[in-house]
């Protein structure tokens, strides 16, 4: 049987490759996306032209609005019957230090980075007997930076959120992490500006997408593995 994943975030940037990546690997999709919806239907009608024997469905979710992450997890098992893989890719990236961040900041964030997957880990454990969630955290949360505090916070609870998880939810559910590092551009930034920051890390280049893939493969066939963290920095965390 054909397995389904949920990818939050999916129509763009790591979420989009990932999308593709397990389109590849034969898995059906349910493409969570929040703005971007030229993207999705882009992306999904690339998809269905390639792997025209798979199932490939858009859900939209606004995550500041709560009501519509807890209907999620329902929508997708009323369209696909059942969910195997739950990846918590969406995210906001916002600058603000502790004193210029604003309570409508920290609630955006807040909402989307962490109490959003919240709910969603929730769900699935409670909707379905089985599977795995892999959450997708940041190099940031090994270490106390200020410059995107409410972003910080939000992955670094996001982290203790996999581990508790992991251990709740065992023998029928596995929940790791995976904590990209500068993996590509930030908006209005060029690959020169990603490889000055990649220049400070200890091996001196970006990981690039593969290694956000590759990751995620070792998750999803290591049937022993829950409560994992896998860096894909080049080392940052180490600094």
């Amino acid at each position: 049987m054909t397995k389904v994943a949920l990818l939050t975030g999916s129509s763009v940037r790591i979420g989009r490759e990932i999308a593709i990546h397990l389109a590849k690997e034969g898995w059906n999709l349910a493409l969570h996306y929040s703005t971007s919806s030229n993207e999705i239907h882009h992306l999904i009608a690339d998809l269905k032209s390639d792997y025209p024997e798979q199932q490939f469905s858009p859900f939209h979710a606004d995550f500041s609005k709560i009501e519509h992450t807890q209907n999620l997890i329902r929508q997708v098992i009323e369209l696909f019957g059942q969910i195997d893989l739950l990846v918590n890719n969406a995210s906001v990236f916002e600058p603000s230090s502790l004193r210029k961040t604003s309570d409508q900041l920290l609630i955006r964030q807040t909402m989307v980075n962490y109490f959003s997957p919240f709910i969603l880990i929730r769900d699935f454990a409670n909707n379905l007997t089985n599977g795995q969630i892999i959450n997708i955290v940041d190099t940031r949360i090994t270490n106390n930076k200020s410059d995107y505090l409410a972003y910080s916070l939000s992955k670094k609870s996001l982290w203790e959120l996999t581990k508790m998880a992991a251990l709740e939810l065992a023998p029928h559910f596995r929940v790791n992490a995976i904590a990209p590092g500068a993996i590509l551009p930030p908006l209005g930034k060029d690959q020169a500006f990603l490889d000055e920051v990649a220049s400070h890390s200890p091996m001196k280049t970006a990981p690039g997408i593969s290694s956000i893939l590759l990751s995620l493969d070792y998750i999803i066939e290591n049937q022993s593995l829950t409560g994992q963290l896998l860096f894909c920095d080049g080392g940052s965390h180490l600094v």
